[in-house]
C-alpha cells in the first residue's frame, strides 16, 4: 500500500488565533496596554494569510517549498495561540479579582497562585508578541514568492442529513452482497461431521473490502449461535502479545482475572466447542501464533478460529484449511451503495446518466468502503459537471489501494472538520471512541468554531453527525452505563470506531503532533518529538511513562492533550512543564498531581473513577475550565468553596 502524502493543515489554527486576538476582554481589561500597535498589525495580517491558506495547503501535498513554509507558519501560529491564551487568561484573572475572588481565597490560597506583577507581565508578553509579529512579517514576505491564490474554503451544508436511514440502507446492501459467502462459511462452521479439534479459517483481502463485515455476518448468524457453546470476538490490530491477547479473549467472555492469562484461557475453553474471531491480524511471528494456538487447541471438537487479515502470508501461517479470499463486491452493489449515500431520499441531479455513474463505480474496484467514501463526496456535488470531475480524477485509479479515494473524501471536508477528524488519530486503531468525550476534547483544543447564538457542544454534535454521514466514523452504537453516584443511575452514551484505513488518513495529517503509547509504538522510541501535542496512553506497561518523563527532562513539550486513562501516573515527573495542557485525563490517581497554577489554559479535566478525596482550593483559578468530570469518584467528599469563579464551566 502506497504511503499517503497529506498536506499541512494550518487554517483552523490561524482562525482560532484570529478569534482569540479579537476577544473583547483584551480591550476591556487593558491587558495589551503598550502593545496596541503590534496587536493591530497582527489582526491586519492574519486575514491576509487566511485568504490564501487553502491554496497553500493544497500545494503542500506536492511541493516542498509550500510545505516547509506552512510548517514554519504552524509553529508560529501555535506560539501565537499560547500567547493570546495568556492574554485572555490575564483578562479573566483581572475580572475575577474585580469580583472578589482573590480576596476570598485568603492568604493560604493566594500563596498557591502564580506570582504576578503587571509591569513584568507587560514586558514579558510584549517581547513574545514582538517576536511573533516579526516572524509573521517574514513569512508574509516569503508567501508572496509562492504566488498563492485566493481560494474559497469548502463549506458544509447545515441541513441535517437522515444519516440513520442512509446507514441502514447501506448495511442492508452490504449484507445482501455477502449472502453467498456467508452461507458457504456458516455451512463449513456448523458441519456436524467435523471431528477436528481446531480449524482455523483465514478471510483475506485488501483493506476496505469488508472482511470484518463478513466475519460479523457469520458471527451473528442464528445457526452459528446455536451451534457453538462459546462465541468470542477480539480485535487484534497491530499488537500480537500472546499474554495480552489471552487476556483480551478472557475479557470478551466476561473473565476479568488478568493474572496467568494463558492458563485462564485454557481453562475457559477446555472441552467447549467455541468460535473465536481474531479480527485484523498483522502478526508474522510463527512462534507467537504457535504459542497461542497450543492454548486454543484445548477446546472441544469442532472448535473454529476465524481470522481476518490483508496479508496472504499471515493467512498461510495461521490457516489449517483453505484460505477464503473475499470477493470484490459486484458493481451492482457498489452502485447501490454510492447512490444510497449520494442521494439518500433526494433526486438525482438533472442530466446525470448511468454511463457517468458507471465510470465512478469502476473507481471503487469492488470496495464497499470506497463506495461509501465516494458516495459521501458526491452527496455534496449538485451538478453533472462536478460528478464528471470526480469520474475523471486520475489519482483514484488504483485496484490495490483505496487510500486515494479516502483522501479525496477527507479533502472534501471543510477546514475545521479536517482538524476535528485528524485529531481522532490520537486514539489507537479499533479504539471505542465516546462521542461526548470526543466533542469535549474538540472544544478544549479550540477545534470547533464559535458561532453566534449556537452552543459549542451543539455545533460539535453537528460536526460528529456530519462525519458519520460521510463514513468517517463507523460501528455507531448506544451503550448503557451505570453510575451509582449519579442521580439517574443509568445513562446512555454514543460509541463509535474509525476504520483502520480512515485512521491512516487522519494519522498522515497529524503524525508529527501525536503519540499513542501502545506497547508496540513505545518499544523503539527514545524520546518524543518536540512537536508532540497530543498523547494517549493505551497500555499498562511503564515504558510510555518513562519515555514521557525522559522527553520532558530534555525539553518542554507543548503537550495540549494528555489522556492517561486508568494508567497509574503517580510517577509522572516535571509537572510544572505541562503548562500548555488544554485537556487532561487522570483516571488512576489519588491526588490532583499537577498544581492548578501550572494548568492555567486547561479546559477539560477528567478525574473520573479516581481515588481522589478532595480537590485543591486553588482549582477555582482555572478560569478557562469547561469540563470537570468527577463521575465514579467514590472517595470525594467535598468541592472547594470558590467553584462559582469557574465561569467557563459547562459540564460537571
Amino acid at each position: 500500500m502506497a504511503e499517503l502524502v497529506a498536506g499541512v493543515l494550518v487554517g483552523p489554527l490561524l482562525s482560532l488565533v484570529k478569534q482569540k486576538a479579537s476577544n473583547y476582554l483584551l480591550d476591556k481589561y487593558k491587558v495589551m496596554e503598550g502593545m496596541e500597535e503590534q496587536h493591530k498589525i497582527l489582526k491586519r495580517k492574519l486575514p491576509a494569510i487566511l485568504d490564501i491558506i487553502a491554496d497553500a495547503e493544497k500545494q503542500s501535498t506536492h511541493r516542498e517549498g509550500p510545505k516547509a513554509w506552512l510548517e514554519e507558519l504552524k509553529t508560529v501560529a501555535y506560539e501565537a495561540n499560547d500567547v493570546f491564551d495568556e492574554f485572555n487568561y490575564e483578562a479573566l484573572r483581572r475580572r475575577a479579582k474585580e469580583n472578589g475572588h482573590i480576596r476570598k481565597l485568603g492568604m493560604p490560597g493566594v500563596k498557591l497562585l502564580p506570582t504576578h506583577n503587571r509591569a513584568a507581565f507587560r514586558h514579558r508578553m510584549g517581547e513574545k508578541l514582538r517576536r511573533i509579529v516579526e516572524a509573521i512579517e517574514v513569512l508574509m514576505a516569503e508567501m508572496n514568492t509562492f504566488g498563492f491564490k485566493f481560494q474559497d474554503q469548502a463549506l458544509a451544508s447545515k441541513q441535517w442529513r437522515q444519516t440513520d436511514s442512509i446507514i441502514v440502507d447501506q448495511d442492508t446492501i452490504v449484507s445482501r452482497s455477502r449472502d453467498t459467502e456467508r452461507k458457504e462459511i456458516v455451512q463449513m462452521l456448523t458441519d456436524k461431521t467435523n471431528t477436528e479439534p481446531l480449524t482455523v479459517l483465514p478471510i483475506v483481502g485488501m483493506g476496505g473490502l469488508g472482511k470484518t463485515t463478513l466475519a460479523q455476518l457469520i458471527y451473528n448468524d442464528p445457526k452459528v449461535k446455536k451451534h457453538f457453546e462459546k462465541l468470542i470476538w477480539v480485535c487484534v490490530s497491530d499488537e500480537f502479545d500472546v499474554a495480552d491477547l489471552g487476556n483480551k479473549i478472557c475479557n470478551s467472555s466476561g473473565e476479568k482475572n488478568l493474572e496467568n492469562a494463558l492458563q485462564n484461557l485454557q481453562k475457559l475453553l477446555s472441552g467447549k466447542r467455541y468460535l473465536l474471531v481474531l479480527d485484523d491480524v498483522w502478526n508474522k511471528d510463527s512462534n507467537k501464533w504457535l504459542k497461542l494456538k497450543a492454548c486454543l487447541q484445548q477446546g472441544g471438537t469442532g472448535s473454529f478460529v476465524l481470522t481476518t487479515t490483508r496479508d496472504n502470508g499471515i493467512a498461510e501461517l495461521m490457516g489449517t484449511t483453505k484460505v477464503h479470499n473475499i470477493a470484490l463486491l459486484h458493481n451492482d452493489f457498489i452502485k447501490q451503495i454510492i447512490e444510497a449515500r449520494a442521494f439518500g431520499s433526494q433526486k438525482r441531479p438533472a442530466g446525470l446518466d448511468d454511463l457517468l455513474v458507471g465510470k465512478i463505480v469502476e473507481k471503487c474496484h469492488g470496495s464497499p468502503l470506497a463506495a461509501k467514501a465516494l458516495g459521501s463526496v458526491l452527496g455534496n456535488k449538485t451538478t453533472v459537471k462536478e460528478w464528471e470531475a470526480v469520474a475523471q480524477a486520475s489519482s483514484l485509479c488504483n485496484d490495490t489501494d483505496i487510500l486515494p479515494i479516502l483522501k479525496l473524501s477527507y479533502d472534501d471536508l471543510p477546514s475545521f472538520m479536517k482538524q476535528c477528524f485528524a485529531f481522532c488519530a490520537v486514539f489507537p486503531k479499533d479504539y471505542e471512541i465516546d462521542m461526548d468525550i470526543l466533542i469535549k476534547l474538540w472544544m478544549a483544543n479550540g477545534f470547533i468554531p464559535e458561532k453566534k447564538g449556537v452552543r459549542t457542544k451543539t455545533e460539535g454534535k453537528w460536526i460528529f453527525n456530519e462525519m458519520v454521514s460521510r463514513s468517517f466514523f463507523q460501528d455507531i452504537k448506544e451503550v448503557t452505563v451505570c453510575e451509582f453516584d449519579r442521580r439517574q443511575g443509568y445513562y446512555t452514551r454514543t460509541i463509535c470506531k474509525i476504520h483502520d484505513l480512515m485512521h491512516d488518513v487522519a494519522l498522515s495529517v497529524m503524525k508529527r503532533e501525536l503519540a499513542s503509547g501502545t506497547e508496540e509504538s513505545s518499544s523503539n522510541i527514545e524520546v518524543l518529538q518536540n512537536t508532540t501535542r497530543h498523547l494517549h496512553f493505551s497500555c499498562y506497561g511503564s515504558e510510555t511513562l518513562v519515555i514521557l518523563n525522559r522527553s520532558m527532562e530534555k525539553m518542554c513539550l507543548p503537550i495540549q492533550t494528555l489522556m492517561a486513562g486508568y494508567y497509574k501516573v503517580d510517577d509522572l515527573h516535571h509537572l510544572s512543564k505541562y503548562s500548555s495542557l488544554r485537556a487532561l485525563q487522570l483516571g488512576n490517581c489519588s491526588t490532583m498531581l499537577m498544581r492548578p497554577k501550572h494548568l492555567l489554559h486547561l479546559r477539560y479535566l477528567d478525574l473520573s473513577r479516581s481515588s481522589i478525596e478532595e480537590l485543591p482550593d486553588d482549582i477555582s483559578i482555572l478560569y478557562n475550565l469547561q469540563t470537570l468530570d468527577l463521575s465514579g469518584c467514590r472517595f470525594l467528599h467535598r468541592l472547594p468553596k470558590q467553584m462559582k469563579y469557574l465561569t467557563a464551566l459547562r459540564h460537571l
